[in-house]
C-alpha cells in the first residue's frame, strides 16, 4: 500500500505542478480575453438571467428538464462543500494569507472557463434513450472536435467515473461525520447510516430530484453561512483592511513563521491558492457542465451566462467570507488546519461559531454528494449506457457510510489526483473549440442588442 501511495503523490505532484496550474489559468486568461472580459462586465445580465429562469418554463419547445436555476443550483450543490471551509482553511494554513489572492485570481479568470464550459456544454448536448438530455465534456468533445478526439472524451469520463466517488462521495461523507462526531458526538457509523439512507431517498429520483432538492438547501444552507460569516466580520471590522493588505502582500512576499504558523515561500501561496480554488470552484474541471446540459433553454449563451456565476458565488463570495474570517480573527497563526481552523475563526467571534460550521459543513457535503453523484453518473452513462444507471446508483449509495467510518488520507490523494486527470481533456477541449464560444457569444450580444433597440423604437 506504501509503494502505491508513493506512486499516486508522485503523479500527484506532476499533475498539480507548474504546468497544470499555467494551463488552468492561461487557458482561463485566453478565453477571458478573447470574450473581451464579458463574463466580469455581464455580471448584472447573468443574475437577471438566474432569477427569471427559477420557475421550470411550460414551454414544449423549450429543451431540457430543470429549471435554468435549478441547473445552477444542482451545479453548486457540487461545489460549495468540504472545499469552502476545509479547502480554503488548509490553503492558508500551508500557503499563508497570499493563497486567498490566488484564489480570487483563480475564479476571475474561472468565470470566463465556467461561462465557455456550460456554453458548449448546451450546444453539443444530445438525447438519450429516455429522451433526457445529457451533455458536457465527453459529448462535446466528441461532437464538437469529432471521432478523432473521440478518445478523449473516453478519457474524461473514466477519470470522472473514479473520481466522484473519491470527491465527491467518501471525501464528503467523511467530513459530515468529522464534524458531527467531534462537535455533537454523533458516532461515525450513525452519520453513515443516515446519510446513506437520505441519498438514496433523493438519489432514486433522478436528476429532477435532486434538482429540486439542491434548489432549496443550497440557497438556504449559503445564507445561513455567509450570514455567519459576516458576523464575524463585523465583530472584527477594524481588522479588515489590514487583513486584505496582508492578503495582497503575502501573494508576492513569503511570509515568516509567526505562532502556529510554519512560514511559506510565495510558490506555496500560488500553488494551493489555485489548486484550492479549483477543488472548490471547479472551474476548468469539466464537471459543472454536466449538470448545465440539462437546463431548461434553447440558448447555450444564455445558460453559460448564469453557470458563470457558479464561480462567482462559491470563491468570491463564500471562499472569501471563510479566508477573511480566519485572517481577520488571527486564526490563520493557530497552527489548527482545515475545518478545524474555520471553526477557530468562527467560535472566536461567535457563540457556538463551532456548531455553525459543523451544521453548513454537513449540509454541503451532503449536497456535494448529490451533485456529484449527476457527475459520475452521466460519465459512467457515457461509458457504458443507460443500462448501467441505476447499478451505479446503488453502488454510490452503499459506498457513502464506507467513508464516513474509513481513514480517508489515500483516498484524498486519488481524488485530488483524479480531478486534475479530469481537467487536463476538459482544457484541451476549450482551447480548441474556443472559436464556437466566441461566435455564439458575439451572435447572442449582437441579436440582443437589436432587441433592445427595438424595444426602444417601439417604446
Amino acid at each position: 500500500m506504501e509503494g502505491i501511495t508513493d506512486f499516486v503523490s508522485m503523479i500527484n505532484g506532476f499533475v498539480w505542478g507548474t504546468p497544470m496550474l499555467v494551463m488552468i489559468l492561461g487557458v482561463g486568461l485566453f478565453l477571458s480575453v478573447g470574450l473581451k472580459l464579458m463574463p466580469i462586465l455581464k455580471l448584472g445580465t447573468g443574475f437577471k438571467l438566474l432569477w427569471s429562469g427559477r420557475i421550470p418554463d411550460k414551454d414544449k419547445n423549450m429543451k431540457g428538464e430543470i429549471s435554468p436555476f435549478n441547473a445552477l443550483m444542482t451545479s453548486l450543490s457540487a461545489t460549495i462543500g468540504t472545499g469552502n471551509i476545509a479547502g480554503v482553511a488548509t490553503a492558508i494554513f500551508i500557503g499563508g494569507p497570499g493563497a486567498l489572492f490566488w484564489m480570487w485570481c483563480t475564479a476571475l479568470v474561472g468565470m470566463a472557463t465556467k461561462f465557455s464550459e456550460a456554453v458548449l456544454a448546451v450546444k453539443f448536448r444530445e438525447v438519450d434513450d429516455k429522451g433526457e438530455h445529457i451533455g458536457g465534456p465527453m459529448y462535446y468533445i466528441k461532437n464538437g472536435l469529432g471521432s478523432k478526439w473521440a478518445w478523449l472524451g473516453t478519457a474524461f469520463a473514466l477519470f470522472g467515473s473514479f473520481a466522484g466517488f473519491g470527491i465527491g462521495n467518501t471525501v464528503q461523507s467523511n467530513s459530515v461525520a468529522d464534524a458531527l462526531s467531534s462537535n455533537f458526538g454523533v458516532p461515525t457509523w450513525i452519520t453513515g447510516v443516515v446519510l446513506m439512507l437520505l441519498v438514496g431517498a433523493v438519489l432514486m429520483g433522478g436528476i429532477k430530484r435532486i434538482a429540486d432538492v439542491a434548489g432549496k438547501l443550497v440557497p438556504l444552507m449559503s445564507v445561513f453561512y455567509i450570514g455567519a460569516g459576516i458576523a464575524v466580520l463585523i465583530v472584527n471590522a477594524s481588522e479588515i483592511p489590514d487583513a486584505i493588505a496582508l492578503i495582497v502582500h503575502s501573494a508576492f512576499n513569503p511570509v515568516a513563521a509567526q505562532g502556529g504558523f510554519a512560514g511559506a515561500a510565495v510558490w506555496a501561496a500560488i500553488r494551493f491558492g489555485v489548486a484550492r480554488g479549483v477543488f472548490s470552484n471547479e472551474a476548468g474541471l469539466g464537471s459543472a457542465p454536466i449538470a448545465h446540459a440539462s437546463a431548461q433553454t434553447n440558448n447555450p449563451v444564455a445558460q453559460g451566462l448564469v453557470a458563470m456565476l457558479g464561480t462567482f458565488i462559491d470563491t468570491l463570495i463564500v471562499c472569501s467570507i471563510t479566508g477573511l474570517a480566519i485572517i481577520v480573527t488571527g486564526s490563520w497563526t493557530s497552527g489548527e488546519n482545515g475545518a478545524a481552523l474555520t471553526s477557530l475563526a468562527f467560535s472566536s467571534a461567535l457563540p457556538m461559531g463551532n456548531y455553525i460550521v459543523a451544521i453548513a459543513l454537513s449540509v454541503f457535503a451532503f449536497t456535494t454528494i448529490l451533485g456529484w453523484s449527476v457527475y459520475s453518473e452521466k460519465c459512467v452513462q457515457y461509458l457504458l449506457g443507460v443500462k448501467a444507471v441505476k447499478p451505479f446508483r446503488v453502488v454510490w449509495i452503499l459506498v457513502v457510510p464506507l467513508g464516513a467510518i474509513s481513514s480517508l488520507d489515500f483516498i484524498w490523494l486519488l481524488a485530488d489526483t483524479l480531478n486534475a486527470m479530469m481537467a487536463i481533456p476538459n482544457l484541451i477541449a476549450l482551447a480548441l473549440l474556443s472559436p464556437v464560444v466566441f461566435t455564439l457569444t458575439r451572435e447572442f450580444f449582437i441579436k440582443k442588442r437589436e432587441e433592445d433597440e427595438k424595444a426602444k423604437a417601439g417604446a
